[in-house]
């Protein structure tokens, strides 16, 4: 999916919500482990009420690893099943040096056509420029995360001053561009998404941390927002176990509708 077809997207549904498919046995619905793919039925009924108001689905890959080949299965059947016109985003983490990348990449890009996918840049340029050779696919490059680890490395200044999260923005750029190349911002980390911003003013911005992290949805909105809108923000626990019961998929609908109501907010306040 290109740029323009992800602004449509955004601009058609009013939101720029993301929903994080993260199933852990534990805490699926009791009814649906009597299912033979709990995990696929709990993503297709989350699927099957949220699809109207979310512009992109974020699986977090080693929730399906850890079940092992079932898991990869439920995976592939879930991408299936989302509608091919919302973005999709394997949530993987990836990053190594350039050939083991390079087979990352042909396992999430052609075996499984994701739309994107999330790299760590430690391993710098030769890690991540595999990934940037795929027509219409996405790099969302970890930056600035909203974990309470992040302050271990990413805040550390240069001798300049800079932190490093600023310098893994700037260098980046040289490598790819605002159509191929997103950055993970964390909404937890309140006007330095303002910084990330007049760093790179036109690159879409993938934003955790809204809902049961703390995050607020404004301040992302008021720092991060740009023309196209640039920013996908995520929710992950906040709707898909806003209930526990047989309602789950109506509750997290529910929850849905009010993150797309609060967007289109700030979507006709601030993305002129």
């Amino acid at each position: 999916m290109d740029k323009q077809a992800l602004f449509h997207q955004i601009q058609k549904k009013s939101s720029f919500l993301c929903i994080g498919l993260d199933p852990a046995m534990e805490k699926i619905p009791h009814h649906l482990l009597k299912s033979a793919d709990p995990y696929f039925e709990f993503n297709k009924q989350i699927i099957d009420h949220t699809a109207d108001y979310a512009v992109a689905y974020k699986p977090n890959i080693a929730f399906y690893e850890a079940l092992g080949p079932k898991g990869w299965e439920s995976l592939q059947k879930t991408l299936d099943y989302i509608p091919k016109d919302i973005f999709t985003i394997a949530d993987a983490k990836r990053g190594d040096i350039g050939n083991t990348s390079q087979l990352y990449a042909k396992t999430f890009f052609e075996l499984m056509d994701f739309d994107s996918i999330t790299v760590a840049p430690y391993m710098g340029k030769d890690s991540v420029m595999p990934f940037l050779e795929f027509k219409n696919k996405w790099v969302i490059l970890l930056a600035l995360t909203s974990n309470e680890g992040s302050n271990d490395f990413q805040q550390l200044e240069d001798a300049s001053g800079k932190p490093l999260y600023q310098e893994v923005l700037i260098k980046s750029q040289d490598w790819g561009t605002e159509d191929n190349l997103m950055y993970v911002i964390g909404a937890t980390r309140g006007n330095k998404i303002e910084t990330a911003r007049k760093l790179a003013p036109r690159h879409f911005f993938l934003v955790p941390g809204v809902g049961a992290q703390g995050g607020s949805l404004e301040e992302v909105a008021r720092y991060g927002m740009n023309t196209s809108c640039g920013l996908l923000v995520n929710s992950s626990r906040g709707i898909i176990y806003a209930s526990s019961g047989e309602d789950f998929g109506k509750a997290a609908q529910q929850e849905a509708v009010k993150l797309q109501q609060e967007m289109k907010q700030y979507l006709d306040l601030y993305c002129r």
